[in-house]
């Protein structure tokens, strides 16, 4: 009972989204406000659970002193700060909670997207090792791109900029839309799955086959 109920609930509102979508109707769109409105209570209890879990988790490093414990108090203490400056003087503009998203969170995430430069740089050098017929085409791809986005490029080929911007324009997004469409295909696929009770993975159980019954 405790697999089936689950899986009826699931198998009905999976169906009834795929209806309401194809087939619009007012009995369809209130019924999808409706689904709307529990998602957002789910997610408010969900919201709820998350700051437990990381109040244990944290609170539970600190105290057993495990490796790196002080980061996890710098994390409880920007936590507690954050909602004591959003609930006592909101989050709107030129208020503390706005101060110190943008003077403090803001050039946190600079910084680290600007070390994750580095690792990405070095992520690309072994990449763009030309051992084989597909990394020297990216190697070669990805020079005559860096070449057009700066003026070194044009001085060395004044149709280096044209050439940068048709391979960004063309076989890149060529190649994206068809990585979109793979995914696409993947989530429907997935989405009948989970509908159709094959994959039970959500449930905690053993996967797609049904085992764990």
């Amino acid at each position: 009972m405790k697999l089936q109920v689950p899986l009826v609930i699931t198998f009905l509102v999976g169906v009834f989204m795929a209806v309401q979508f194809f087939v619009p109707h007012e009995v369809g769109q209130g019924g999808y406000e409706m689904l709307l409105k529990w998602a957002r209570l789910v997610g408010a209890f969900a919201l709820v659970l998350g700051i437990g879990s990381l109040w244990r988790t944290h609170g539970d490093k600190i105290r057993r002193r495990r490796p790196d414990w002080p980061y996890s108090v710098v994390a409880l203490v920007s936590f507690v700060v954050m909602v004591v400056l959003g609930i006592v003087y909101g989050h709107g503009e030129h208020t503390g909670f706005d101060w110190v998203f943008r003077h403090i969170q803001v050039p946190l995430d600079a910084t680290m997207f600007a070390l994750l430069a580095f690792f990405v740089a070095s992520a690309a050098f072994r990449t763009f090792r030309a051992r084989s017929v597909e990394a020297t085409l990216l190697l070669v791809t990805a020079l005559v791109v860096m070449l057009g986005r700066v003026p070194i490029g044009e001085l060395l080929y004044h149709r280096m900029p044209q050439v940068s911007e048709w391979i960004m324009t063309v076989p890149t997004v060529a190649g994206k839309r068809g990585i979109l469409l793979g995914v696409a295909l993947g989530a429907a696929a997935t989405a009948l799955r989970i509908i159709l009770g094959i994959e039970r993975s959500h449930l905690g159980g053993a996967g797609g086959s049904g085992e764990g019954e």
